[in-house]
């Protein structure tokens, strides 16, 4: 599971409209900085919460939802390459999300069908408890690679339909993901504790990298 390309945008506009209500503008301490990037000699903005809009924002979030509507405004794009078991829990978060995937109709029969097409990051651990796992795994790898071949050999759609037919929910999509901190608050909220890796450990160590994670989305 990889997260790549990952944009935070419009902390600055979410923080300024998170003091609209009151019109309290005026004790905002936030403010844009640079830093340096020596390898394209440029100067690059960020920027930084100051402790008055941050005593603020963590009074609304612990508010509750209705008060925390600047969360929604602080949009996150990544892509994402996960297996497609994670992705059908992942689609149960439909508002405030949007997601364009590569194309499992259009591409599957055109690369070969190998192991690093699946998810395999506990792999290890599961053949050592039943090593018949890995012999079913061959087989399957090899049958799998042959009726793609045969599709490609013959252009005849029934090989295409019983590789689609047959394809285990390990095989990884890739997706460009747009969503906001509301969205990231709940799924933390939700899945922190799950018993899939893939949500205890993947996703919440790439949200730990987030800007202001451990102040806005971790707050306890």
């Amino acid at each position: 599971m990889k997260f790549e390309n990952t944009e935070v945008f419009n902390l600055e506009g979410a923080v300024r409209g998170m003091r609209n209500p009151l019109e309290s503008w005026n004790k905002s301490d936030s403010e844009l900085k640079f830093t340096p990037d020596f390898e394209k000699r440029i100067m690059l903005p960020f920027y930084v919460i100051g402790k008055n809009d941050m005593e603020l924002a963590q009074r609304l979030i612990k508010a509750g939802e209705p008060h925390r509507k600047f969360l929604r405004q602080i949009f996150v794009s990544v892509d994402i390459t996960a297996p497609l078991y994670w992705w059908k829990e992942f689609d149960t978060y439909k508002v405030g999300t949007v997601a364009n995937s590569t194309s499992t109709m259009h591409k599957l029969a055109s690369t070969p069908i190998t192991k690093e097409c699946f998810e395999m990051d506990d792999f290890e651990n599961v053949i050592s408890v039943d090593i018949s796992v890995k012999n079913i795994w061959s087989s399957l790898l090899v049958d799998l690679e042959e009726l793609r071949q045969k599709y490609n050999e013959t252009k005849d759609i029934r090989y295409w339909k019983e590789l689609i037919r047959l394809l285990p929910e390990s095989w990884l999509q890739k997706r460009t993901i747009t969503l906001n901190y509301e969205n990231i608050l709940s799924m933390v909220k939700q899945r922190k504790n799950h018993k899939l890796t893939e949500w205890s450990l993947s996703f919440i160590n790439w949200i730990k990298e987030l800007p202001y994670a451990d102040e806005l989305l971790f707050l306890k």
